[in-house]
């Protein structure tokens, strides 16, 4: 289950490093990125039996911590 944590880690930093990001709305497609890798880390845990030495609980939480602050930036984009 590491691979899949790995993956999906990874997943994430890959859209915020190679998107080419104009304005919001390009954000947004990051946004569903993070918010598909959350519910894939939720079946990684659950398929795990919640039992990954709480590295796994740690991962969501700053998938979901990147997701509030990705959708902060957005609002704030949106603004200008």
């Amino acid at each position: 289950m590491k691979r899949i944590l790995i993956a999906a880690i990874l997943s994430v930093t890959a859209c915020l490093a190679y998107a080419q990001v104009k304005d919001w709305q390009d954000l947004v497609k990051v946004h569903k990125h993070i918010e598909e890798s959350i519910h894939e880390m939720e079946r990684a845990r659950a398929a795990n039996h919640y039992d990954m030495q709480g590295h796994g609980a740690k991962a969501e939480q700053f998938l979901r911590e990147a997701e509030k602050e990705l959708h902060e930036a957005i609002e704030a984009a949106k603004k200008h």
